[in-house]
């Protein structure tokens, strides 16, 4: 089976670490978002995937010059204009010439959900009541950030409510971003225009009856904010075999002294002596201080964060950032966004 991934946003609540970087290539414990996605999707059979590219396209091509990424070959799509989800999905579709049943990822969700068992789920669906496509769900603690999906008995979806006020929420199984479509969904997607697959394409299948979804039991997160980045970093962190801190690139220096836990440290980036890095994602070249302290928060490449300062509080420091001495930050963002360029 063939996948399209999405990966053509400009990542703006992750602004300023994606100002340059698209939000697929940000590191994630030790590698870029996009590797443990697409390894995802290789476990699963998936052996060619069509990247649906938008914001800073060449990033990907530069980084996998062969077309070959963890294991599975890619394929480029890049669009002319911002088409939004469903329109990426039928650009990106089209332009690989898929004419059979695919699987769609949202490129910026991890998860071990098992997706054989989507696959399987849309099977029967398709055999039994002619569904069309089929949504994998997850259940969430506060579903109105998401879409939040209901099903009959059979699965069938009954209602698509994307991003329900807090409190009026119909259920809490929401949409975990993976789809499984038949080729005829290609076809509801109208062409040359933005397209939004859960507010237009998805009620529209809904009304014919054609949409099913299955929830699913795992670890699952969307990496769209600094918290949930951090967040991410962690859980694959604490799930890993042996020592929790084992995103350390080889080149990374890090002083006898200092005090380095549950964090990711990049290659080339320097932990100064007595410096304490406590549940953080350090880029590369990064440098943290003599007595420096960071806790929670991401250091960007080539950031400086100088002696005896202090980041807390899922601060966010940019690339090329300079943090002085003896500095206190607790959830801050610098470079601040009224020196952004738009």
């Amino acid at each position: 089976m063939r996948a399209v991934v999405l990966v053509g946003g400009l990542g703006t609540r992750l602004r300023p670490l994606t100002l340059r970087t698209p939000k697929q290539m940000l590191p994630v414990a030790g590698k870029p978002m996009i590797e443990h996605v697409l390894a995802h999707l290789a476990e699963h059979g998936v052996e060619e995937v069509v990247l649906s590219l938008g914001y800073r396209p060449d990033a990907f091509s530069r980084a996998y010059p062969d077309a070959t990424c963890a294991g599975v070959r890619l394929v480029y799509a890049v669009e002319p204009e911002p088409l939004d989800t469903a329109g990426a999905i039928r650009f990106a579709a089209t332009n690989a010439g898929i004419d059979e049943r695919f699987v769609v990822v949202n490129g910026d969700v991890l998860s071990d959900i098992d997706l054989s068992d989507l696959v399987t789920f849309h099977d029967a669906a398709a055999q039994r009541s002619a569904a069309q496509a089929s949504i994998q769900l997850v259940g969430v603690e506060d579903p109105s950030a998401y879409g939040v999906v209901s099903t009959d008995a059979e699965g069938r979806v009954s209602a698509f409510v994307e991003k329900p006020p807090a409190g009026h929420a119909p259920g809490s199984a929401i949409n975990a971003g993976y789809y499984v479509l038949e080729p005829e969904v290609l076809e509801r997607i109208p062409d040359g225009r933005r397209v939004n697959i859960e507010r237009e394409t998805f009620p529209s299948m809904v009304a014919d009856g054609v949409l099913h979804a299955t929830v699913a039991k795992g670890w699952w997160i969307d990496v769209g904010t600094p918290e949930r980045y951090v967040q991410a970093t962690l859980d694959l962190l604490d799930r890993a075999v042996g020592d929790p801190t084992v995103a350390v690139a080889p080149s990374a220096m890090v002083a006898t002294s200092a005090t380095v836990t549950r964090s990711a440290l990049g290659p080339g980036c320097r932990i100064g002596r007595n410096a304490r890095v406590e549940d953080s994602i350090v880029f590369s070249r990064a440098v943290i201080g003599n007595g420096a302290t960071v806790r929670r928060s991401v250091i960007g490449a080539s950031a400086v964060v100088g002696d005896a300062a202090t980041v807390t509080g899922l601060s966010v420091i940019g690339n090329d950032t300079e943090v002085a001495g003896g500095t206190s930050l607790d959830g801050a963002v610098l470079p601040t966004p009224d020196t952004w360029a738009t």
